[in-house]
């Protein structure tokens, strides 16, 4: 039936070209710097092939290629303007294309040519914008982070390069409404966490009376980054912005909704918790409402003690912390032995988390819970000379990260228990991922700062030392190889690039070595081109992923996850570097970030590995919480250190 959709409507499509408009530049532009956007049609279907900027040499090109060169999946059918809808009746669409100045204007048409009332839904047009990786070098040269924000009256998509550098695009809304978006052809056959999707903007559901018709105008233009709000001001838009988007029941959220002409505050009281939805002037902020910070982290604690532990003696994980169903409200046993959900892996943030809080608030139980846990860790992951595996009944998957989280883990427990056996198993960890991986391995969570605290207060100041020089060793690689990421479990992506910065920045904490500090500078903008500051707690400073659900996640759904708790790893980056520079704006970003990934969290202690955001993916219903409880809990970790 969606293939008729398509088909049906790319047929019905008319385009008609109005002759360029002599509209000079908009107050303030300048021409210094190329932002004229041209594009190619498709003769036969009329679709856009090609977007590019003008007056770059050989600059990139902003969608993908539907002719199935790119990527064999992605053909006509995708190309941008094809419309897609449900109707009961005779629907007629049409498009018109111009300039305006140096911008893209083009108008959509939904037509009732019926002689009775239709009902439109699940109406969507296909916008492929080249939001995928093939290596990190080609996505810094040639690829684009699509940050989409469905915000009605106001709506934009932000495209910015990979690399953060140069001319960006920009869509805004300027007659009707979008307010949703959705993703095709997701399929670990089909680019798996290496590509996106094809991006599809949906305005909503409507009825058209007999010959009554609904417009749909949008306006793409060029901007460099930190203008691109100015650029929507200018065109007539409306930036919607709130100091934070998490707050606590009772507190007052102050939501701005600005326009070149006028602001307008809105004083929103914080009376429950949840989403909270701050409209005006057809757009809207969306807020959420904890009761309060400190009794969430509290609950989740609590319900990690009570309910995601193995506690049967007769298990070979017992001690170990398991992946819950919230469900089936039980623990998961994966005995279908899907390795994304081994009980070692990602689930060590539970031990690091509690060890942590455990430390900041001192807890018998807790503090017991944890020395299990170690002794699982221990003699169960582990082997005698360190070498850490995935699971306890057949090892898995020999992975690199495995061994950074366990190192964290004992580093943490020395500084919590002072047991110096704790730091010699923490060294001995780092030393065996050394000895297993190199140097030049890019892992999430490199224990410095928890790694050198504990061992110079052990007094085992030499393995302190050496541990040190082996960071400066893999610091000397990510300075060498700087925006040229090496291809890990994905090929470029949020959790590559954000714990590369956070290492240097701290190796620089550690040594003082600026070349470290001015690598980790160098990385700043790929790093920030990742997200964007739409008004929502899912959006707001939350980096783009889009495969995690899929992993981690029991529905086992590809596509956009916002929040995921790995977005939290950009958080401690940020802190560091506003440690480091005094830039206090890094820090406030930091906390947003963190906030953004409360919302994984329920008041009674569940939780969920990620919220699947677009309103469909592959034609199917998304936009909800995976019923896993699974390894979200290092957001709360990150959430910590930046709260230090």
């Amino acid at each position: 039936m969606i293939m008729k959709q398509f088909i049906f409507t790319v047929l019905a499509v008319m385009v008609t070209t109005i002759a360029e408009s002599a509209t000079l530049p908009l107050p303030g532009m300048t021409s210094a710097m190329p932002q004229k956007v041209e594009y190619m049609e498709n003769d036969a279907t009329h679709g856009i092939t090609s977007i590019r900027i003008s007056g770059n040499a050989g600059d990139m090109e902003w969608l993908v290629k539907t002719d199935g060169t790119q990527y064999p999946w992605v053909t006509d059918k995708y190309e941008w303007g094809t419309a897609y809808f449900d109707a009961d009746g005779e629907v007629k669409t049409t498009v018109q294309r111009h300039h305006d100045g140096d911008d893209m204007v083009e108008t959509y048409t939904f037509t009732n040519q019926g002689k009775k009332a239709v009902r439109l839904t699940d109406i969507g047009i296909c916008t492929p914008f080249n939001d995928n990786y093939p290596d990190a070098r080609t996505c810094m040269e040639g690829r684009c982070n699509v940050h989409v924000w469905a915000g009605g009256k106001a709506a934009y998509v932000n495209a910015m390069r990979m690399s953060g550098l140069g001319a960006h695009l920009g869509l805004m809304v300027t007659e009707g409404a979008v307010t949703d978006y959705e993703l095709w052809e997701r399929d670990s056959k089909k680019g798996g966490s290496n590509f996106r999707g094809v991006l599809a903007l949906c305005p909503p559901d409507m009825t058209l009376n007999p010959g009554k018709s609904y417009r749909l105008s949008w306006r793409i233009f060029v901007h460099h980054g930190t203008d691109f709000e100015e650029q929507l001001l200018r065109r007539g838009g409306m930036v919607v912005s709130s100091d934070r988007y998490v707050y606590e029941v009772g507190q007052t959220a102050n939501v701005t909704f600005r326009t070149a002409k006028a602001t307008k505050t809105i004083r929103q009281k914080i009376d429950r918790s949840g989403d909270i939805r701050v409209s005006y002037g057809g757009t809207h902020a969306l807020l959420l409402g904890v009761g309060s910070e400190q009794t969430l982290m509290e609950q989740r604690i609590r319900f990690i003690l009570d309910h995601q532990q193995m506690l049967d003696k007769n298990d070979v994980r017992y001690g170990a912390f398991m992946v819950y169903d919230n469900e089936g409200d039980s623990l998961l046993t994966n005995d279908q032995g899907r390795s994304d959900l081994d009980e070692g892996r990602e689930r060590l943030g539970m031990g690091c988390l509690l060890a942590e809080y455990c430390r900041q608030h001192p807890n018998p139980r807790i503090q017991e819970t944890l020395l299990l846990y170690a002794d699982y860790v221990r003699t169960k992951l582990q082997e005698r000379d360190y070498k850490t595996w995935s699971n306890a009944r057949n090892h898995g998957k020999h992975r690199g990260y495995n061994y950074a989280w366990v190192a964290d883990f004992y580093f943490r427990m020395y500084l919590l228990t002072g047991n110096p056996q704790y730091a010699r198993d923490g060294y001995g960890t780092m030393r065996a991922l050394y000895r297993h991986f190199g140097y030049g391995f890019y892992c999430i969570d490199y224990p410095v700062v928890t790694g050198l605290e504990a061992l110079q207060k052990a007094g085992m100041t030499a393995e302190r030392d050496f541990l040190l020089y082996d960071f400066c060793q893999t610091a000397d690689i990510f300075t060498k190889n700087g925006l040229n990421f090496p291809k890990s479990e994905v090929n470029y992506e949020q959790s590559i690039i954000a714990p590369a910065v956070q290492f240097l920045l701290e190796v620089y904490q550690a040594t003082g070595n600026k070349r470290y500090l001015n690598a980790a500078r160098n990385m700043m903008p790929a790093l920030e081109a990742l997200q964007w500051h739409q008004p929502s707690h899912h959006l707001c400073e939350v980096g783009i992923r889009h495969w995690d659900c899929y992993w981690f996640g029991k529905r086992r759904t590809w596509g956009d996850t916002f929040p995921h708790y790995w977005s939290a790893i950009t958080a401690a980056a940020y802190h560091r570097y506003a440690q480091i520079t005094g830039e206090a704006t890094y820090q406030q970003r930091a906390m947003q970030t963190v906030r953004g990934n409360l919302s994984l969290f329920a008041n009674d202690g569940r939780a969920s590995c990620a919220f699947v955001y677009p309103r469909r993916v592959n034609g199917l219903r998304a936009n909800f919480a995976d019923a896993y409880a699974n390894d979200q809990d290092w957001a709360l970790l990150y959430y910590l250190m930046v709260n230090e």
